[in-house]
């Protein structure tokens, strides 16, 4: 395996005003847990979620960063944001966002278009990469949690939970 990540994600949240993604990581070479905002701009809710997360995972900025971030999380806080700027409550988006994920089936692939079969099939490899654990993985588990910090200034945050536990 190559040298250990600088950073370590702990947890990945989104913010609604301004638009932002928020990332709780450590710094392994300052042992130190930092916040980092990255800005969304040119989002609406005509945007593509999964276009806009890869764009973000490769944004040389913010690239190392977003290493221990699955793809999947940040097409899941851009949905959020969709979500909210379609005027979704964040438990409609979050609902919604669950039925997207879920595969049916009963459901008839061949009744499929393309982009929803590519959809299914990404859904089906993650929960096949999910089970199989690689040794080297930072052991990730995705869960579905929206914490809501009592904090008034993160109030337009919602929060998607990783694993963070101290080793």
């Amino acid at each position: 395996a190559g040298a250990a990540m600088t950073f370590s994600a702990q947890k990945c949240g989104i913010c609604f005003q301004p638009p932002s993604i928020i990332l709780i990581y450590r710094d392994n070479s300052q042992d130190k847990t930092r916040q980092r905002i990255m800005p969304i701009r040119n989002f609406s809710k005509f945007s593509d979620c999964s276009r806009a997360a890869e764009q973000l995972k490769n944004n040389p900025r913010h690239k190392a960063y977003l290493e221990g971030v699955s793809l999947r999380q940040l097409q899941k806080l851009y949905s959020l944001l969709r979500g909210h700027l379609e005027g979704q409550s964040l438990a409609e988006s979050l609902e919604k966002f669950r039925q997207e994920e879920t595969i049916d089936p009963e459901e008839d692939m061949n009744k499929l278009d393309d982009k929803e079969l590519a959809k299914r099939k990404s859904v089906m490899d993650e929960l096949f990469e999910k089970n199989r654990k690689k040794k080297d993985d930072p052991d990730f588990v995705y869960n579905v949690e929206v914490e809501f910090p009592q904090d008034e200034q993160l109030e337009s945050c919602a929060w998607d939970m990783e694993s963070d536990e101290e080793i």
